[in-house]
């Protein structure tokens, strides 16, 4: 699964939003997280204009392991490739 590239703190933080956290507090460059449900959960989000990828891993996959879902089923995370499958047919011509 590719990560995306462009992907803001402040766009993770929206995107967690939609699955049930929400903002504690934020000191200096970094946003605490926190989600009551299932249980309660915190996370931390750089507020970065783009996060390293295996900064935005591990949030994600922290994340999916607390909601006991795979990291693709976030929304707003648009963690597919964005590439579509090229059928056999299409492959010969091209």
């Amino acid at each position: 699964m590719k990560l995306p590239r462009d992907l803001s703190g402040a766009d993770l933080v929206k995107a967690l939003a939609r699955v049930g956290y929400r903002v504690t507090r934020q000191t200096g460059s970094h946003i605490r997280l926190t989600a009551d449900s299932p249980s309660q959960h915190h996370v931390t989000v750089p507020a970065h204009d783009s996060l390293k990828v295996g900064t935005l891993a591990g949030i994600l996959s922290d994340v999916a392991a607390h909601l006991k879902i795979r990291r693709r089923a976030i929304p707003g995370t648009n963690t597919s490739t964005g590439r579509r499958a090229v059928s056999n047919q299409e492959s010969r011509w091209h």
